[in-house]
């Protein structure tokens, strides 16, 4: 099994392709730090998986797995993130992601989701099937005539929330303050009577913004 790593620490990623080298029929091909480095990584090695952190310096790994698919789409993409909230869990899966691991988890483990996934099995952990049970079990009313109601730069800001960026990455692609951003991502919640990020994010990819 061929290996692409996206981690942008060093220790970890560094930590991490020597235990995967260590083991048989494993063969980590190549090692990236960022979302263009990722990108061409794959289009050069085409792994069998792309084992890929969350925050990049770049951007996310929700973008470069948009753009690694829309090239590679056979591509196995993998998730080991220090965040486990909902809202990064189902940015990823949504985006194509075919597993979502903490990086709490031990060598060991991570290395039978490995090998689960090369069996086509799906990378995550109980916790994680128990959340997403739950969270696809409950509907929305429809909300087009909420949606209406955004004005532009709130639809831009939602565009943004539905891939998984901060309000810090949003700021830097529309060439405006976080103060701004944080203050049109609170309109948006008001406007569509939702509480958080991952409720916005779901909304913009049901009704295609």
């Amino acid at each position: 099994m061929k290996i692409v790593l996206v981690d942008d620490h060093l220790i970890f990623r560094e930590g991490v392709a020597g235990l995967l080298h260590s083991q048989p029929g494993i063969q980590v091909v190549g090692i990236a730090s960022t979302v263009s480095q990722a990108i061409d990584l794959v289009q050069t090695h085409k792994p069998d998986l792309i084992l890929m952190d969350y925050i990049l310096p770049d951007g996310t790994g929700v973008e470069a797995t948009k753009a690694i698919l829309s090239q590679q789409p056979n591509s196995k993409i993998v998730f080991l993130s220090v965040h486990e909230d909902d809202e990064h869990l189902f940015a990823a899966l949504r985006c194509g992601a075919i597993g979502y691991l903490p990086k709490s988890i031990s060598f060991q483990e991570l290395l039978a989701f490995l090998r689960g996934v090369e069996r086509g099995e799906a990378a995550l952990t109980r916790r994680m099937v128990t959340r997403m049970l739950k969270q696809f079990s409950h509907s929305a009313p429809p909300l087009t005539a909420s949606i209406n109601k955004l004005t532009p730069r709130e639809v831009d800001v939602l565009r943004e929330l539905a891939v998984g960026m901060t309000n810090k990455n949003i700021a830097q692609k529309l060439a405006i303050s976080e103060k701004t951003v944080k203050a049109h991502v609170g309109n948006i919640f008001k406007k569509l009577d939702i509480d958080n990020r991952l409720e916005a994010a779901d909304l913009a990819r049901r009704y295609n913004i």
